[in-house]
């Protein structure tokens, strides 16, 4: 029984100027296309299409399977070693710092746990005497320092400057305020180093 199916033996078979219908193929992946058009279209012609069940399958596998690919994909995260690493930092050990805050509603003794310098949990520091427990609002504290809104630098009409400039500026208008009255627009003060501060710069400019 006679067959006109021809069999390419080797990559000289493969010539499209003695076969022309090698040219067709070589830019193609499948020899038959999918109809796609055909099962995309309205609902009206969707009952009376050709496309076959295997044909709908295959396509949407293949859409199923690049998405999936696609989702995979994550950010290139560069991690850079130290070049001296702290005696206090170990990787995988977590270390405590005691501190406090005071931020107009809330005031406590605090420890935070951090990894690698990261402060990752809000406790309460026992030790402390007094002002030993927290609550929610003092617990969530630790979010605002992953803030990606937050203010990072000064603003200046709406606009971030460095506080060498800034401080650079402060200092010519108060040399220059002429006796006018300076008023100072703060939260509520706690700390002892703060007010001494302030102490001293009423000292310095008395009106």
């Amino acid at each position: 029984m006679s067959t006109n199916k021809k069999y390419w033996k080797n990559f000289q078979d493969l010539n499209p100027a003695a076969d022309p219908s090698v040219a067709k193929i070589k830019h193609r992946e499948f020899v038959e296309q999918i109809p796609v058009d055909e099962f995309l279209s309205d609902k009206e012609t969707l009952s009376s299409s050709a496309t076959t069940r295997r044909d709908f399958l295959k396509f949407v596998g293949f859409s199923t399977a690049a998405a999936s690919l696609a989702a995979c994909e994550g950010p290139v995260v560069k991690s850079i070693p130290y070049v001296v690493q702290p005696e206090e930092i170990i990787p995988g050990v977590a270390n405590y710092y005691a501190t406090s805050i005071a931020n107009g509603f809330d005031f406590a003794s605090l420890l935070i746990k951090t990894r690698e310098g990261r402060p990752i949990k809000v406790e309460c520091n026992t030790l402390a005497g007094e002002n030993g427990t927290t609550n929610a609002r003092v617990q969530a504290s630790v979010l605002s320092l992953y803030d990606s809104a937050r203010l990072r630098e000064p603003l200046k009409n709406g606009l971030e400057v460095d506080w060498g400039s800034l401080d650079v500026e402060i200092k010519e208008r108060l040399s220059n305020i002429n006796g006018k009255k300076i008023v100072l627009l703060t939260s509520t003060i706690i700390s002892p180093s703060l007010n001494s501060i302030i102490d001293k710069f009423s000292v310095e400019y008395s009106n």
